[in-house]
């Protein structure tokens, strides 16, 4: 996602007229994902609903692991943290996202009362999944594919009929007891420790061009800098300091293919104040300096340093 690649997705899906998208991703030889589909850990405004065609996925949702097969829907609401990996060369998956606030009625009758502005303000949230023995599976399965027929055509009020669709598929899992109350799917400690996890890594790509220290992390959320490396190693798999270096290397990764600027400006502009350090941090984790990054890259600029 360039130019901010933010762990907090801000790619817009869909437009704010038609704020519904279907998407297909297919994995394999000659496609975007030729070993396996990969997507790192991120969250965003909008729901996702996933339907397995084929193959095996590992879900991880709110630092919780699901595995997914064949006939499987996962529904992810907003601002759920996730990361979804293929557990296969050819695996294949639909998926529909909307903008929640779509559902709102402006007429404050029963069904927006109890459930649309309950949900839209995730009091209520969907359970996330979804397997084809349990009860009410064939109908928004059913509904699924035809909501992602329509919006995948892009023909003439193909808006009009996914959002009567989506509010049909919304009343399928209501009324198949789907819809639940945000408390009682995250316990409150999982709940703190997730937007804790957020706030540090918002923090840190809202200020990764300036000097970070360790303290300053702590005091965002706030707590001590021993319990703040604690926690984020518990969910990130690394330091905060590491994650904070390897997601500058990122910015600048993105700056070498993208933009003509020099190097020395490119790692000043992401927060490294020592060129050499830099450059020796970007070969080892890269494997090449930045100059041959660029040059592999990108065949349209060849700016030195």
């Amino acid at each position: 996602m360039y130019p901010d690649q933010s762990l907090k997705e801000n790619v817009a899906h869909g437009t704010p007229q038609h704020p519904i998208q279907a998407l297909r991703f297919t994995a394999g030889e000659g496609t975007s994902f030729p070993e396996h589909f990969f997507v790192e850990r991120h969250w965003h405004n909008e729901v996702e609903f996933h339907f397995i065609r084929k193959g095996t996925y590992l879900f991880e949702i709110n630092l919780e692991n699901h595995i997914l097969h064949e006939g499987d829907i996962c529904i992810l609401n907003s601002g759920d943290l996730h990361q979804i990996t293929g557990q296969c060369t050819d695996a294949v998956h639909d998926v529909i996202l909307f903008d929640p606030q779509i559902l709102n009625f402006s007429y404050m009758d029963e069904w927006e009362r109890e459930y649309i502005a309950p949900f839209v303000k995730q009091a209520l949230i969907f359970r996330n999944i979804l397997h084809p023995d349990e009860a009410g599976y064939s109908e928004i399965k059913d509904t699924f594919g035809k909501m992602m027929e329509k919006a995948m055509s892009a023909s003439p009020g193909w808006y009009v009929r996914s959002k009567l669709l989506l509010l049909e598929l919304f009343d399928l899992m209501t009324g198949h007891q789907m819809l639940l109350p945000a408390k009682d799917l995250m316990s409150e400690t999982d709940a703190r420790k997730i937007e804790r996890y957020k706030t540090i890594i918002s923090y840190m790509e809202k200020h990764y061009r300036d000097p970070i220290s360790l303290q300053q992390l702590a005091d965002a959320i706030p707590c001590n800098s021993q319990y703040l490396c604690h926690f984020f190693r518990e969910i990130a798999g690394v330091s905060p300091i590491q994650y904070l270096i390897t997601y500058r290397l990122e910015q600048a990764c993105a700056l070498l293919v993208h933009t003509e600027q020099p190097v020395t400006e490119i790692a000043l502009d992401c927060g490294f104040d020592n060129i050499s350090y830099f450059i020796r941090k970007f070969k080892a984790v890269k494997g090449c300096t930045p100059k041959k990054y660029r040059e592999k890259h990108s065949c349209r600029f060849s700016p030195s340093i």
